[in-house]
C-alpha cells in the first residue's frame, strides 16, 4: 500500500510506500522494518535526522547512500536475534540505544531492525516502561507488531529491564513530559556533564 501524489500536469506521480511494519511511536519517533529502495521517497517525506539500526549485519550500501545524500545520521547497535531461550539482548546496548532515542536533537528518528518486530519491539517496549506504561499495554504493543512470532525471551527482557538502572546510567539527563495528548507527549531534557555513548555513526 502506498500514497500516490500527483505532480503538476498530472505526469509526475510520486508513490510513497512506507517500509513494512511502519508506525509512529511518538511525535518525532518512528519504527519499521529495514527500508527498501522503494521506501526512500516515503522516508524523505519524514525529514529524518537519524536512524537507529539494531542489527549486526552491515547496513545496505544503497541505504547508506540515501542517508548520506539526505544528511541522516546512522546509529548502529549490533544486537543478535534472540530465537533461543538462552539468548538475551544486552542490557547495556539497549540502554545506549535509549539514550540516543530520547535525545530530541536526533529527532525525527526511525528505529528499525530487519523486520521491525523483535529487536525494535524490545527497544520500544523499554521506552514505554520509561514512559510509565503499564506492563500489559507494553506487551500488547509488542505483540501487535510481532504477531504470531512473539518471543517469550523478548517479553521477559522487557519485563525485567530495570528502569532504575537506566535512570542511574542517565543520571545527567533531566527529562519531563509536556502536553496532555498521547500524540504530544515528548521527552525533553538538558545536558549536565553528559558522557556520550560510544556509537558507530555517519
Amino acid at each position: 500500500m502506498g500514497l500516490i501524489l500527483e505532480g503538476e500536469g498530472g505526469n509526475d506521480d510520486v508513490v510513497w510506500v512506507p517500509p513494512s511494519n511502519f508506525s509512529i511511536v511518538e511525535e518525532g519517533i518512528f519504527r519499521s522494518a529495514l527500508p527498501l529502495p522503494s521506501n526512500f521517497a516515503f522516508l524523505e517525506s519524514l525529514n529524518l535526522r537519524s536512524i537507529i539500526y539494531l542489527c549486526p549485519e552491515p547496513y545496505p550500501e544503497e541505504n547508506l547512500e540515501f542517508l548520506q545524500s539526505h544528511n541522516v545520521r546512522l546509529f548502529e547497535f549490533g544486537i543478535q536475534g534472540t530465537k533461543e531461550p538462552s539468548e538475551t539482548i544486552p542490557k547495556d546496548t539497549i540502554t545506549q540505544a535509549l539514550r540516543v532515542l530520547i535525545d530530541v536533537r536526533n529527532h525525527p528518528v526511525l528505529i528499525h531492525c530487519k523486520r521491525g518486530k523483535h529487536r525494535t519491539g524490545c527497544l520500544v517496549g523499554c521506552l514505554r516502561k520509561l514512559q510509565n506504561w503499564c506492563l500489559s499495554s507494553v506487551f500488547e504493543e509488542y505483540q501487535h507488531f510481532a504477531g504470531a512470532k512473539s518471543r517469550d525471551t523478548d517479553l521477559r527482557f522487557i519485563e525485567t529491564f530495570d528502569i532504575v538502572y537506566l535512570q542511574q546510567c542517565l543520571y545527567s539527563i533531566i527529562y519531563q513530559y509536556h502536553g496532555f495528548g498521547s500524540n504530544k507527549r515528548r521527552l525533553l531534557y538538558r545536558e549536565e556533564n553528559l558522557h556520550k555513548p560510544q556509537l558507530t555513526s555517519m
